[in-house]
């Protein structure tokens, strides 16, 4: 399959993630909205945020001032070269940039210079990856640096609290790295794991999970099951939205696994505020969908 230029559609792509809250992550809110007590702080805080994805969305202005770390994850056909792929992903990052869909991201960590243009060292993060299809499939999430400061990773036996390698260990892990983040988290939020791996690995993993809509069922029964019951014990938590306490805490637990070392057992926590901003593109038979 010869693949165009997708340049300008890689851009749109990015737009409509950075200004469009994904449907089902709007819906999310507004249930959570109405759950709250009338009048309520927590019932505001949500109004607020709504307020703010249906303005977002007209003005075509970003979601949150914090555009993240644009993640994508490309999916390419056999015999297709990344290097242009990767080149059309940098040069619509920068023209994104410019036309104020991303805020500029990119610091260098030694100087600290900002480059301008969110391009760097591995910057943005792009995994490509072949498959046996003849189409081409580019996911996008944006991971703000607020709720990657309080995600956690865990190494179980845990120093920090008695925990098995099961999943009542998982599940500590995770109260734990929830009720750690309280309003710095801006729940509600989305709580993405990866059990396994290895250290880098199953962060890669629990993000993975973001892409997931929050009304989906996990194809591993004991882990749909274990989803379920987080999502209701994390909301009897109390934090609520933006830690103003509350019924709203989080929108949805999403878990992912991977083989590991006998030695290792690691929980991998990637926490996402309630800007849940991710978007896909197909390129299939010379017609592009962005949803």
């Amino acid at each position: 399959m010869s693949i165009p230029n997708l340049t300008e559609h890689f851009l749109e792509l990015i737009r409509r993630s950075s200004t469009d809250l994904p449907e089902d992550v709007e819906t999310a809110l507004r249930r959570g909205r109405d759950q709250e007590e009338e009048g309520s702080a927590a019932q505001a805080a949500l109004d607020t945020i709504l307020e703010n994805v249906r303005m977002a969305r007209e003005l075509s202005t970003p979601i949150c001032q914090d555009t993240g770390t644009p993640i994508f994850y490309v999916w390419y056909p056999e015999g297709q070269s990344t290097k242009p792929l990767k080149a059309q992903i940098l040069e619509a990052t920068q023209e994104a940039t410019r036309k104020y869909y991303l805020r500029p991201n990119a610091v260098d960590s030694l100087t600290g210079k900002n480059s301008g243009d969110n391009t760097g060292i591995d910057f943005p993060t792009i995994h490509f990856e072949e498959w046996g299809k003849d189409s081409l499939l580019v996911k996008l999430v944006q991971k703000g640096g607020g709720s990657e400061n309080v995600s956690r990773q865990y190494t179980i036996p845990s120093a920090e609290f008695p925990a098995s390698r099961d999943l009542k260990g998982v599940r500590k892990a995770i109260l734990d790295a929830v009720w750690r983040a309280q309003g710095k988290g801006c729940a509600p939020g989305v709580i993405g794991v990866g059990i396994g791996g290895d250290r880098a690995s199953g962060m890669i993993k629990a993000k993975e999970q973001l892409f997931r809509k929050l009304g989906d069922v996990n194809p591993v029964p004991e882990l749909a099951e274990f989803e379920k019951s987080l999502t209701k014990e994390l909301n009897e938590l109390g934090i609520g939205p933006m830690g103003f306490g509350g019924k709203t805490t989080v929108m949805g637990v999403k878990v992912g696994t991977a083989h590991r070392l006998p030695a290792c057992y690691f929980v991998s926590i990637a926490y996402m505020c309630w800007a849940l901003r991710r978007r896909t593109l197909t390129y299939s038979d010379g017609q592009v969908t962005i949803e």
